[in-house]
C-alpha cells in the first residue's frame, strides 16, 4: 500500500502484525517504543482497521484479526494474531542505544518480560519482551563488532561452561 510518508525503499521488510485490538496496540506501542501513526483506515471488510505506524526508524503496519475473513477468503486464511495461534512464529529485533533502559520502558508500558538483558557471546547486550498482543521484541545494542570464528569461539566457551554446570 503506497501511502504518501511511509512508503519503504525497495528491499526493506516491513512487518505487518496482526491483533485482536488495534486501538490497545496503538495505545502500547505509543507508549513502550514512540511509536507515531503514519497512516490509519477502516479495513475493505468494515470490520478492523489497517494502520502504518513508525517505531524508531522502522515502518509497521497493524491490522485486526477478521475471523470472518480468513474463514471467507483463502488468501487471509493463515493471517491470526498470536493470541489466536497460542504463541508468536517471528521475533523483531531492534537496535536500541540502551537495553536496559528500554527493556525496563517496555515493561513499564505492558510488556512481558521474557529475556532478562544481559551481555552476549555475539558481541551484543540483548534481552526480550512480550507485547500484549503476543508479539516477541528483541532489543539489542552492539558492544562489540566480531569475526565469525570470533563468535565461534565464544559460542564454543560458552556451551563448554553451560556443560560442567548440567
Amino acid at each position: 500500500m503506497a501511502v504518501k510518508g511511509c512508503v519503504p525503499d525497495n528491499g526493506i521488510i516491513v512487518p505487518h502484525l496482526v491483533v485482536r485490538d488495534t486501538a490497545e496496540a496503538i495505545d502500547f506501542y505509543r507508549r513502550a517504543f514512540a511509536a507515531e501513526v503514519l497512516y490509519r483506515s477502516p479495513s475493505a471488510s468494515g470490520d478492523g482497521e489497517h494502520i502504518h505506524l513508525k517505531i524508531w526508524s522502522s515502518l509497521v503496519q497493524i491490522s485486526t484479526e477478521e475471523p470472518a475473513q480468513r474463514r471467507e477468503h483463502i488468501e487471509t486464511e493463515f493471517l491470526a494474531s498470536p493470541e489466536t495461534l497460542g504463541g508468536s512464529t517471528c521475533l523483531f529485533q531492534i537496535g536500541v542505544p540502551d537495553v536496559d533502559a528500554a527493556y525496563r520502558h517496555a515493561i513499564d508500558s505492558g510488556a512481558v518480560p521474557a529475556f532478562p538483558p544481559k551481555d552476549m557471546f555475539w558481541g551484543d547486550r540483548y534481552g526480550w519482551v512480550r507485547d500484549p498482543f503476543g508479539h516477541m521484541w528483541a532489543l539489542c545494542s552492539v558492544q562489540e563488532v566480531l569475526t565469525p570464528k570470533q563468535i565461534e569461539e565464544r559460542m564454543r566457551a560458552t556451551a563448554q561452561t553451560k556443560g560442567r554446570h548440567k
